[in-house]
């Protein structure tokens, strides 16, 4: 039998994905070769698949009336087979049935191919009573219960919010989060002012200071993400800003948009949410306050400096400036998914004072 060229991609990625790589690389790379409509139902499944693991799990034990020790493949193929007959409109049922089988027995694990055909042939659309609010939302307990620590009743959004796409917006011929795109504005930047991007890849803030009329220069850890903004307009520096900054000049704008946990985009990176620990945030925080640091040594008198992540933890925003420079803040912005349209964000705008006269 030949399998459905999306979902031998969609369940080779979501083998991948639980091996610790990041489901929107892996899909550009493997549907390049797919038409467009193959490549649009490989990213609906797996995307799919990531954001209701937990329903979708609860389901499989639901349908096969116990729960199941299943092998990794087995489980992937079955999600992936009752996201289909659960949750999308126009995927044959038989199709998806069929496939999820042949997946089973093409993962060489035949032995379990007639119980994902059992398990399958029960699926149907009827309500389900959930046991858990973990299980409804599809996000861990843990993360619900921080949220609503620290956003009181917001934290259920936040979570419904993740099982849905964000929106990307058309600017400047990109398509980007608008909360994405309320970052670079922060900074009030000026033609011809110097701007530093510490953490430029993938580009698109560097882009818009670009469009702004900086003279830019973009900075990151890796030169294969960097080479990504060739052709932008703007200086490229490989170095890792955790460290002293080797400028021997200052800059009047200055981004820090650090690498994050991204607990606010977990609409778009739903493995995020799987994979995450809480003690991750002590380490993220660790390199966000040396970014931070750093780059505040680079600011020029009078210049201005955005702090930002797409994270909704205060331990890698509000405790991060907290630490380093909190006399230097003269506005804060924060953007939350279910009641901000897009990603979660925060910023920290901090301005540099001008030395006294005389």
């Amino acid at each position: 039998m030949k399998l459905a060229p999306a979902r031998t991609v969609a369940f080779d990625v979501l083998r991948r994905v639980e091996g610790g790589a990041y489901a929107s690389d892996l899909l550009v790379a493997r549907s390049a070769g797919l038409d467009s409509r193959d490549a649009g139902l490989a990213a609906e499944i797996v995307f799919g698949a990531l954001r209701f693991e937990a329903q979708l799990d609860y389901l499989i034990e639901h349908y096969s009336g116990r729960r199941q020790k299943l092998d990794a493949e087995v489980r992937v193929a079955l999600r992936m087979g009752i996201y289909q007959l659960r949750y999308l409109e126009r995927v044959p049922a038989h199709a998806a049935v069929a496939d999820a089988v042949e997946l089973v027995k093409r993962a060489r694990k035949r032995s379990a191919a007639g119980l994902a055909n059992a398990v399958l042939r029960k699926v149907n659309r009827e309500p389900v009573a959930w046991p858990s609010r973990e299980v409804e939302l599809s996000c861990p307990e843990w993360l619900l219960a921080r949220w609503e620590r620290n956003y009181g009743g917001a934290a259920a959004g936040i979570a419904r919010a993740a099982l849905r796409e964000p929106v990307k917006y058309e600017v400047a011929g990109r398509r980007q989060d608008i909360g994405s795109q309320a970052i670079v504005p922060l900074l009030g930047i000026e033609p011809g002012q110097t701007f530093l991007d510490v953490c430029a890849a993938p580009g698109n803030k560097t882009a818009q200071a670009v469009a702004c009329g900086a003279r830019a220069v973009a900075c990151d850890l890796h030169w294969h993400r960097l080479a990504q903004l060739k052709g932008l307009g703007a200086e490229l520096a490989v170095l890792d800003g955790t460290r002293p900054l080797p400028f021997g000049r200052r800059f009047e704008r200055i981004l820090v948009d650090a690498p994050c946990s991204g607990t606010g985009t977990l609409g778009r990176n739903p493995e995020i949410k799987w994979r995450l620990r809480a003690e991750d945030l002590a380490d993220f925080r660790v390199r966000q306050t040396a970014l931070l640091r750093n780059a505040l040594e680079a600011l020029s008198p009078g210049g201005v400096l955005v702090y930002s992540t797409c994270s909704l933890e205060p331990e890698e925003n509000e405790e991060v400036v907290g630490a380093v420079a909190p006399d230097l803040v003269c506005e804060t912005m924060r953007r939350l998914p279910g009641r901000d349209p897009g990603d979660g964000f925060y910023a920290a705008v901090l301005k540099s004072f001008l030395p006294a006269n005389g």
